[in-house]
């Protein structure tokens, strides 16, 4: 199994990505591949809407570091997305991604009733916040989720932890327990294990 990880935090050891990493060992321990890329230290450009992924072109156009990422996403059996919440959303590193991934859809997709050219996946996000009201940025998740959908990520799984931040307590025992379970969820054993 490929398992492909994008930490959208621009803390390389912040919340979001302690519980990405510990998905990420948990799976590579039951025998998953992983590839992990941290966006902030990756210098690309979001979409831009030139179409050209629609006009003869089955990927994006442009060539950038996020050229290789949109490549591993492709080849991959799940997608982590992990991310703090910043001004009620996802991070620009991440949104940035998620724009590009236009270049997955076919030229068709508005009638296609198989729009995308991904094959299909799993999905696991990762969102953390400081705020510990949970009623606050909850429509995060089902937003992606939904265009995830539309790309082929058949099944998704949300951890979500609020009430965490840089000057806060430290991540709760459970969240990193529920990163543990849901890795042994879907990755099984080492049965699953594929060449990368």
């Amino acid at each position: 199994m490929k398992i492909i990880t994008l930490l959208g935090s621009p803390r390389s050891q912040g919340n979001s990505c302690t519980i990405a990493r510990r998905f990420q060992a948990t799976a590579a321990a039951l025998g998953a591949e992983i590839k992990s890329f941290e966006l902030n230290r990756l210098t690309y450009r979001g979409c831009q809407g030139c179409y050209a992924c629609k006009q003869g072109q089955e990927n994006c156009i442009l060539n950038d570091d996020l050229t290789e990422v949109l490549a591993a996403v492709a080849e991959a059996d799940v997608l982590l997305l992990a991310t703090p919440v910043y001004y009620g959303d996802m991070t620009a590193q991440l949104k940035g991604f998620m724009d590009r991934t236009y270049s997955y859809l076919k030229a068709d997709y508005l009638t296609n009733p198989s729009p995308s050219r991904l094959s299909p996946k799993k999905l696991v996000f990762v969102i953390t916040q400081g705020h510990p009201d949970e009623t606050l940025f909850a429509d995060i998740f089902p937003r992606y989720d939904a265009f995830l959908k539309w790309l082929g990520f058949g099944e998704s799984h949300l951890l979500r932890v609020c009430g965490v931040g840089p000057s806060m307590d430290a991540l709760p025992e459970t969240t990193l327990l529920q990163a543990d379970d849901l890795a042994r969820q879907l990755v099984g054993g080492k049965n699953n294990l594929l060449a990368f």
